[in-house]
């Protein structure tokens, strides 16, 4: 059985001739049904008219290909899980004495908090390192008629896996597998983010900025109570002689600073850079799911007029919250189309 295809680049498609096929077509297999189909020799990438399959190339399946990886994620994520129990157990150590010396209850207080979000952040980034990242389901594919009428829409060969991949399928090559709907490979969790783990890396960058800003108020407070008081030579002197004895008066408090301080003025900086760059590859995501989109995606989408219509809702539905809920949420895109009009 014979079936002329389309050229994915050319929405016309190649009329079936018998008069002028010989001079015009050649004939070649889909390798997603298995059947013959007719291609203009000039047509690199088709289209199977039965199954939808997208062929890129001279398809190959016994081909064989390099599969490189890069090493294995798992130290680093062993490594940053350490830091996190040491930013949480330090900063408690560190803080805590300072705090309850104010009040018992304010303690308590931070201390809840600290937990709280302690607690939050360890499982956010557990989930999103441990959990798979959404490799796609098995597909019948190879054979007439197994394969029904469009059963592989615009699915093309992944020739790594030697499989089918759906249009929202990327292959990792450092996890060595095709992710469903997949962001990127985050070295830090030792996984991909993907359908299976996009939310909970989400919630975990969520909590993190939330925890660094908390840890950076609590921990400058401290380190301003604990500091020795700096012994400065009274006025009237020149500016420069001034100058040197404050930066001398510094450093002998710095000597004098117990173990506890400088672990405190550590997780202010810490915390601060930290935050600051948490805070910024959170807002890219926001953006990306506010567009309705990934990281991948975005790169390979092309947009005419240079804006992409994104929706608070794409946000609100992402975190789980059902559509009845976000259905009287406000629009920016249609209010500004309406404004436009």
């Amino acid at each position: 059985m014979d079936f002329a295809a389309s050229p994915v680049n050319d929405v016309v498609p190649v009329v079936d001739d018998c008069s002028t096929s010989v001079n015009v077509e050649i004939e070649t297999k889909c390798w997603g049904c298995g059947l013959n189909v007719a291609v203009s020799p000039h047509t690199s990438d088709f289209k199977c008219g039965w199954c939808g399959a997208v062929t890129k190339g001279n398809l190959n399946r016994d081909q064989k290909y390099f599969r490189w990886r890069l090493p294995s994620d798992r130290c680093l994520v062993y490594v940053v899980l350490g830091y996190l129990f040491f930013f949480i157990c330090g900063g408690i150590w560190a803080v805590y004495p300072v705090v309850f010396s104010i009040s018992y209850y304010c303690g308590v207080f931070h201390f809840m908090v600290a937990v709280i979000l302690a607690t939050c952040t360890l499982s956010a980034y557990s989930l999103a390192a441990f959990r798979p990242a959404g490799a796609q389901p098995m597909i019948i594919w190879g054979s007439y008629p197994t394969v029904g009428k469009g059963g592989l829409e615009d699915f093309t060969f992944c020739r790594y896996c030697s499989k089918p991949k759906s249009p929202r399928t990327h292959h990792c090559r450092s996890c060595g597998i095709c992710v469903l709907d997949m962001d990127h490979h985050c070295p830090f969790i030792g996984n991909c983010v993907g359908v299976g783990n996009h939310r909970s890396f989400i919630l975990f960058l969520i909590s993190a900025v939330i925890s660094t800003c908390y840890t950076f108020i609590m921990t400058s407070y401290a380190t301003l109570h604990i500091w020795p008081p700096l012994h400065q030579k009274p006025a009237g002197q020149q500016s420069i002689y001034v100058l040197k004895e404050n930066i001398l008066a510094f450093l002998r408090s710095v000597v004098s600073l117990p173990a506890r301080g400088f672990v405190l003025a550590y997780l202010v900086i810490a915390s601060f850079s930290v935050g600051i760059g948490l805070s910024v590859l959170l807002w890219q995501q926001l953006g990306y799911i506010y567009t309705g989109k990934t990281y991948l995606s975005q790169l390979s989408s092309v947009d005419s007029d240079g804006t992409a219509e994104g929706d608070c809702q794409n946000i609100f539905i992402f975190l789980g919250c059902p559509r009845r809920a976000t259905s009287n949420l406000p629009s920016y895109w249609k209010s500004r189309k309406s404004h436009e009009k």
